[in-house]
C-alpha cells in the first residue's frame, strides 16, 4: 500500500500546500507533482465530469511521485459511492460537501473506514488498484490504509457552524474547510464572502477546530492571502484553482491582446 503524504504530514505536525484542479485530465495532475510545491492535489469531483476512469487515471499520475498524495471533494447525495470509488482509485484522501450536524460527520468518516472492528467502517474489499488489484485485498495494509485517509469536511452551512463541537467531537474527523460562499448564503446574505457575520464565523470554526486539535485548511488564490490565516494559526492551504488561472488568464491576457490588434 502506499503511503499517505497527507497524514504523514498531520502526524508530523507539518504544513501542507495543495491546489484544486477540476480537469480530469491527468497530465494536468502530472504538472503539479513536477512542479514539487505541493503536498496534495485536490480534484473537485463536485464542481465538473469525470468517470471511474478518469478517476484510475488521476491516481496514477499522483503515483509518480512520492511526495504527493489526493484528495477527492464529493457531494452529500453521492458520498459513500464516490468515497469508495476514490479512494479504490488511489485518490487517498476525501473532502465532504455540505455537513450540517454530527449524524453527517459521522456518516463521512464512516464512508471511508474499513468494516472490521475497532475501525467501525462501511467500507468493503475490493479488487482495485489501490490493493494492487488483488495482492493486498482485505489485508490489514489495506485495513491501516482506510484508517490513515485523511477525513476533511466543508463548514459551511448555518447549521454546520451552530452545531460545531458536536461535529468536530466525532472521531476520525481530521481537518476542516470554511465555506464562505455556502456560508454566506445560507444566512441570507449570498454573495458577501467579507461580511463581518461570514468572517465572524470563519475565524470561530477556526478557533474552535485548533482548540480541539482539528487542523483547519484556508483556501487562498494568491500566496499573499496566507498572511491573515497564517496569523491564526492555519498552516494548511490549497492555492487557487485550474479554472480561475485559465479564466484570469483568457480575461486579462486576451483583453491586452485584443487592445493591441483591433
Amino acid at each position: 500500500m502506499r503511503k499517505n503524504v497527507l497524514r504523514e504530514l498531520l502526524k508530523a505536525g507539518k504544513p501542507s500546500i495543495s491546489t484544486h484542479l477540476h480537469i480530469s485530465w491527468p497530465t494536468i495532475t502530472e504538472l503539479v507533482g513536477l512542479s514539487g510545491n505541493f503536498d496534495y492535489i485536490e480534484f473537485v469531483a463536485a464542481y465538473g465530469p469525470y468517470d471511474i476512469y478518469a478517476l484510475e487515471n488521476i491516481g496514477r499520475a499522483i503515483a509518480m511521485f512520492d511526495h504527493m498524495t489526493g484528495m477527492i471533494k464529493v457531494e452529500q447525495g453521492a458520498r459513500m459511492y464516490w468515497a469508495a470509488k476514490a479512494t479504490q482509485c488511489g485518490i487517498q484522501n476525501v473532502l465532504f460537501e455540505d455537513v450540517r450536524t454530527p449524524e453527517d460527520a459521522l456518516d463521512c468518516v464512516r464512508c471511508v473506514r474499513a468494516e472490521t472492528p475497532g475501525v467501525d467502517g462501511l467500507r468493503g474489499v475490493a479488487a482495485s488498484r489501490d490493493v494492487g488489484v488483488y495482492r493486498e485485498t482485505g489485508s490489514p495494509a489495506f485495513v491501516q490504509a482506510t484508517v490513515d485517509a485523511v477525513v476533511m469536511l466543508m463548514i459551511e452551512k448555518r447549521q454546520a457552524v451552530e452545531n460545531l463541537e458536536a461535529i468536530l467531537s466525532v472521531k476520525g474527523v481530521d481537518m476542516v474547510q470554511f465555506g464562505p460562499s455556502d456560508y454566506s448564503m445560507s444566512i441570507g446574505v449570498p454573495g458577501q464572502r467579507a461580511n463581518p457575520k461570514v468572517r465572524e464565523a470563519e475565524e470561530y470554526v477556526i478557533k474552535t477546530a485548533l482548540s480541539k486539535g482539528i487542523q483547519p485548511r484556508a483556501e487562498i488564490n494568491q500566496p499573499e492571502d496566507a498572511e491573515r490565516y497564517l496569523k491564526l494559526g492555519v498552516r494548511h492551504f490549497c492555492l487557487s484553482t485550474d479554472t480561475r488561472i485559465l479564466g484570469s488568464f483568457f480575461d486579462e491576457k486576451g483583453a491586452a491582446l485584443k487592445a493591441l490588434v483591433k
